[in-house]
């Protein structure tokens, strides 16, 4: 699929928090082509959901006759104060680890690292909600991570995006102090219109952030709002600070414009887990590699020559089959984007994303 990009000229510049409608657009081509727009829209949305019903409507009405498979890259800011998150109260999302919780199944150690920290979240919240938050205070240790040797008690958020847990960016103590909260480690009201100013602070001055930081990249800051609410608002990286603009995917789908239906699918990187144990009722890669997958929950990919290897193809073929497995009724046109583990002499993540054609998953490139 080509893509041809473009930025679209904006003219009100009111903030409200549900007219779609209110903002007007440079017309395109008058012969458009299946392609990616992107384009921007002033209006402040107090949640993604109210994003997704109202975008739609602006989309269908001036993108109305672009043909079928045509994205859309939709940027908006997002309501300063209003929750992100579904359920926002500090007393149901946030959890403390107690001993017993360090013996859940793959940790054998009284202590989470980076990874453990993960496989702790899809062990306890085997079903969690998109946007779902967890604050979670817990021991930390990471043997190349500078920590004591007895770990660290740490605090840090973790939101549930596009299906898998990610560790998100929480304010610390430190931070609350340095603009004056620092007594109860909480923001009031009073301080929505300076929030965004206050993170885009924080988040300049953070070397770790700022080490990496280019434009686009988003941060979903994690804060205390009140003595009772924790929120979450994202922030985009322009390049030179970090502004309140969000941007969700939209896809002509079925003659209409709809929200991305890409369906997100986490295969966790735990031993034993359904998933890999079912590939050893196939054929694919070698026995060794199944049993392997199935023993440590990620793929060897290492071009080594082991017999417990992955080549790519096997990989994706692999993946294909667990799709095929797993999904009850695909539907046919759908992405299903799959993040899975790999080995190689480490583990990290990486994703590969196909569509149904009515009989099989197919890798979409």
């Amino acid at each position: 699929m080509k893509k041809i990009y473009y930025l679209l000229a904006f003219i009100a510049l009111g903030f409200a928090s549900c007219k779609p409608l209110s903002n007007t657009y440079d017309d395109l081509d008058a012969h458009p082509a299946i392609q990616t727009i992107k384009t921007y829209t002033s209006t402040a949305y107090a949640s993604f959901d109210l994003a997704k019903a109202g975008i739609p409507t602006l989309l269908n009405t001036k993108f109305g006759d672009y043909p079928e498979g045509t994205s859309a890259v939709v940027s908006f800011p997002v309501t300063v104060g209003s929750p992100m998150v579904a359920d926002n109260l500090l007393s149901h999302i946030a959890y403390t680890m107690v001993t017993a919780d360090y013996t859940f199944t793959g940790n054998s150690n009284p202590y989470l690292t980076a990874t453990a920290a993960i496989n702790y979240l899809n062990y306890k919240y085997p079903t969690p909600a998109n946007n779902q938050l967890v604050v979670l205070t817990y021991l930390y240790f990471e043997s190349s991570g500078g920590t004591a040797s007895a770990g660290n008690l740490v605090t840090d958020s973790f939101l549930y995006l596009n299906g898998a847990w990610t560790k998100i960016y929480t304010v610390s103590p430190a931070q609350y102090t340095s603009v004056g909260r620092g007594a109860n480690n909480y923001f009031l009201t009073t301080d929505a219109s300076n929030l965004v100013a206050y993170f885009n602070s924080f988040l300049l001055n953070d070397p770790v952030v700022s080490a990496t930081a280019k434009s686009g990249d988003v941060k979903y800051v994690s804060y205390k709002y009140t003595a009772t609410l924790q929120q979450v608002l994202p922030l985009t990286f322009d390049g030179t600070n970090w502004v309140n603009k969000s941007s969700l995917n939209f896809l002509k789908f079925g003659g209409t414009w709809i929200p991305d239906p890409t369906v997100f699918i986490n295969i966790p990187a735990t031993a034993n887990n359904a998933d890999y144990t079912y590939l050893a009722t196939t054929s694919i890669g070698t026995a060794a590699a199944r049993a392997n997958v199935a023993s440590f929950g990620d793929f060897d990919i290492r071009t080594n020559g082991a017999a417990t290897a992955w080549s790519d193809a096997d990989v994706t073929s692999a993946l294909a089959a667990i799709l095929l497995h797993k999904v009850a009724s695909p539907i046919v046109g759908v992405p299903y984007k799959v993040t899975y583990a790999v080995y190689t002499g480490s583990v990290s993540t990486t994703s590969k994303t196909f569509k149904f054609d009515g009989t099989n998953f197919v890798l979409q490139q």
